[in-house]
């Protein structure tokens, strides 16, 4: 217990958890660190978020706004977000990835439950958060060419990266301000199953960087996961499920393919600066996915100037490769 962050055992004591036995949860990607708390039967999720690198009040922003518009947030026990200290509810173990890995057979009715409670969340005025605007759509996009490409020692035309983006992206910018909650990490490692199955309560998790865009956004992140493999016609039924629940209209398809291709153009870009950055080598093996992934969006008419932009600045075996090897 010795490498427990500073102030841990005072924040509990203050909080009424003076007594409770404190087990680490493994974390990577973050400067985030979770604590499990077992007091007699009572049971608690601790979160240390330590400013400047981390900020626990949009997490308690989000929560709140959460649990107030009926979705399945976590409580709050406690919080001290000035030292990064948030005291939660425990969901438990039960993760949506975790049963699909024991239940293969229960993919469609795992994801049709998912689907569903994301069709529920946009039904819902949109949230007080920031707008998911162009700057923050270009900033993410352009992880790809600040990271990625220098790492596949590839000489592209950033400018015409971006340029290529803003073009295609104009049409979401009203969603901005008219759009839906995005939590924007919407997929099967942060949906807890609070029954142990896809049938029970859906727990919410890590949406703290939540904002107001684009429902087809989330829908990407969950059936475009970068951590396992959606078959490519569970992703097609769970898109059509979408759309009929939500009534949406022509042209949601090349939406979903849009953003499809942002997203995934970002992760790319994560995943190679957290080995480059950070020294974290086990994302890179799931850059291949992710870009088999943007392939397929980018095949869609909607794409056609990111598209010729990859074309032309991303060399066809690379391409070939699901993005190569990152050195």
């Amino acid at each position: 217990m010795n490498d427990l962050p500073d102030g841990l055992t005072a924040f509990l004591e203050r909080s009424g958890w003076g007594r409770a036995d404190i087990d680490p949860i493994p974390g990577d990607a973050s400067f985030r660190r979770y604590f499990r708390i077992r007091d007699g039967a009572r049971r608690a999720m601790l979160m240390h978020a330590p400013p400047p690198h981390e900020d626990p009040v949009p997490f308690l922003d989000v929560a709140q706004w959460l649990r107030e518009h009926g979705m399945r947030a976590p409580a709050i026990y406690a919080s001290a977000p000035e030292a990064g200290w948030v005291l939660t509810e425990d969901f438990g173990d039960d993760r949506m990835r975790d049963w699909l890995d024991s239940n293969p057979g229960g993919e469609h009715h795992a994801y049709a439950a998912a689907i569903d409670a994301l069709v529920e969340l946009h039904r819902k005025p949109a949230g007080p958060f920031p707008p998911y605007d162009m700057a923050t759509y270009l900033r993410e996009a352009g992880l790809l060419t600040e990271w990625y490409a220098p790492a596949m020692a590839l000489d592209v035309d950033i400018a015409g990266y971006e340029a290529a983006w803003r073009e295609v992206l104009a049409p979401y910018e009203p969603f901005a301000v008219a759009g839906v909650t995005v939590l924007r990490d919407y997929h099967a490692e942060n949906i807890m199953l609070l029954g142990g199955s896809p049938g029970a309560p859906q727990g919410l998790i890590d949406f703290q960087d939540a904002l107001v865009g684009h429902p087809a956004y989330d829908l990407v992140s969950l059936l475009q996961d970068a951590r396992r493999d959606v078959p490519v016609e569970l992703e097609a039924a769970m898109l059509r499920r979408y759309c009929d629940l939500a009534g949406t209209g022509a042209g949601f398809e090349g939406d979903y393919a849009v953003l499809g291709a942002q997203r995934n153009a970002k992760i790319v870009g994560i995943f190679t600066r957290l080995y480059k950055r950070d020294g974290k080598p086990r994302y890179l093996a799931m850059i291949p996915r992710v870009w088999a992934a943007m392939e397929r969006d980018l095949a869609h008419p909607a794409l056609e100037p990111v598209a010729r932009w990859f074309s032309n600045n991303i060399p066809p075996d690379i391409r070939a490769a699901h993005g190569g090897e990152v050195r």
